[in-house]
């Protein structure tokens, strides 16, 4: 029997090097113990040393080097041993990762998940308190969570308060940020950490004043995060109110005004209100999207968003900083200049679906400034599923693919704008119009030039509207 010890629960690279040392050493998964230091039991002897660093080497799939990254930042101590049973197998079962039915490969799976969802926590939950004031301030945070997970998650703070010095202190390990570089020290008690302050009362009134009980969905899990927020105080009051006025004397009452959209909602033909729920199930599902490596620095997946029988369809590249912060399309500068453009053509925004190409901000941090990143083909072809699924849910009659990214993900090939903009292409049953995106003409220094850009811009949605009047009449 091996027993290989890890230095740490989150030592991905000592267990990658074991694991490949004991693999090209055919020894089985059935004779590795795997622990690590300073666990309960733990041992050093018959470890690896003792085994030839064998010449030959094998080849593993890059989805599985990003699944054991992931998996072993989760809590169960089987995980080392399952991730070197899957890398064993892989050896003769290339494309045993594409079976998601096997019991090795969906437990795998569900540990990744479970990570994934932990650290999405992390980043929504998280609360700063300040300790001290002005210039001796110093940002506090104290957060359980269920896997290892804050080395990884600690990033994302990093980034985001990037002018501030905070502490982001767990049971397990501590995170520290002085303004240049993360530092890891051992957790420790909650007894320990500092006492409330103003912000605690800040954060408490801001949660009251966003609690919409409509809204309210209990569920375990989250409720077990509610220990690590400021708000946990109010929450379980604001609930009991919430319970009190949404039965008894208060059904009773007549509503003063109609429910208009509700109404509507009831009377729709059952094919839209079919479409409206596959958007909605999309959105959710996009939520958790991990195709890419794009998840992992920007804020959220931000999805498209109109209406759900739109007959014009807008691609744009990917959400800008503003997009990223607000979970929408097109609000930043582009956002607005689109909007503009689209009146002066005669289209309704609110009418129209807008999209993006690629559903996370690709962006490279310059101080406090997120610089945007063009997306590259690997990122757009591994969110094209989502353009997909979002023309099979919305049908419409044209897509406007506005910029080369975009045009990219409709076409399914690179597209040269100049040579193929303001005329319809068919492709596979849908038409589509290319354009330029609006963040080209506000990159454009030379003002002569971007008023004559715009008006272009102009005349290309105006053909739009043209081909859309057409569809409408021959319908």
């Amino acid at each position: 029997m091996r027993i290989i010890t890890l230095d740490s629960d989150t030592d991905f690279e000592g267990w990658r090097k074991a694991a490949r040392r004991l693999a090209v050493n055919a020894v089985k998964p059935s004779d590795v113990t795997w622990t690590v230091r300073g666990a309960v039991g733990s041992c050093a002897a018959f470890g690896i040393d003792d085994l030839p660093d064998a010449p030959q080497a094998f080849n593993v799939p890059a989805t599985f080097v990003e699944l054991a990254r992931t998996t072993i930042l989760h809590q169960s101590r089987e995980r080392f041993a399952l991730l070197y049973r899957l890398l064993w197998r892989l050896r003769s079962h290339h494309d045993l990762l594409g079976a998601t039915t096997d019991p090795d490969v969906a437990e795998a799976n569900a540990m990744a998940r479970a990570v994934y969802r932990d650290i999405d926590r992390m980043h929504a939950l998280l609360r700063f308190r300040e300790i001290g004031r002005e210039q001796n301030a110093h940002y506090v945070a104290w957060f359980e969570p269920e896997h290892h997970i804050v080395e990884c998650a600690a990033p994302f703070f990093a980034s985001r308060f990037a002018d501030m010095p905070w502490s982001i202190l767990t049971p397990d390990v501590s995170a520290h940020w002085d303004g240049h570089a993360i530092s890891i020290t051992s957790g420790i008690d909650k007894a320990e950490v500092p006492s409330e302050d103003k912000l605690e009362e800040a954060w408490r009134r801001h949660g009251s004043g966003l609690f919409n009980p409509a809204r309210l969905k209990l569920m375990e899990a989250p409720q077990a995060y509610w220990r690590n927020l400021p708000e946990d105080s109010i929450i379980r009051p604001l609930i009991e109110d919430a319970m009190r006025m949404t039965s008894g004397p208060f059904l009773a009452r007549k509503a003063t005004e109609p429910r208009q959209p509700e109404q509507q909602r009831q009377d729709e033909p059952m094919a839209r209100r079919e479409a409206h729920d596959t958007l909605a199930a999309l959105r959710q599902e996009a939520a958790d999207c991990r195709a890419c490596p794009l998840w992992k620095d920007a804020t959220q997946t931000v999805f498209g968003e109109g209406r759900q029988t739109a007959s014009m369809m807008l691609v744009g590249e990917q959400p800008g900083d503003k997009e990223d912060l607000a979970g929408k399309p097109f609000v930043g500068p582009a956002g607005l200049m689109l909007d503009r453009a689209l009146e002066e053509a005669g289209i309704d925004r609110r009418k129209v679906y807008v999209t993006n190409a690629v559903k996370h901000f690709k962006f490279v941090p310059r101080g406090k400034i997120r610089l945007h990143q063009k997306p590259n083909t690997p990122e757009i072809r591994a969110c094209r599923q989502w353009y997909e699924r979002e023309l099979a849910a919305i049908k419409p009659d044209l897509v406007v693919a506005l910029g080369a990214t975009a045009a990219q993900s409709v076409l399914g090939k690179i597209t040269p704008i100049n040579k193929n903009r303001g005329r319809p292409i068919e492709h596979d049953g849908t038409k589509v119009l290319v354009t330029v995106h609006p963040s080209y003409l506000l990159r454009l220094p030379d003002e002569e030039a971007k008023a004559r850009e715009y008006q272009r811009f102009i005349d290309d949605l105006k053909i739009a509207a043209g081909l859309l009047r057409r569809a409408a009449h021959a319908a």
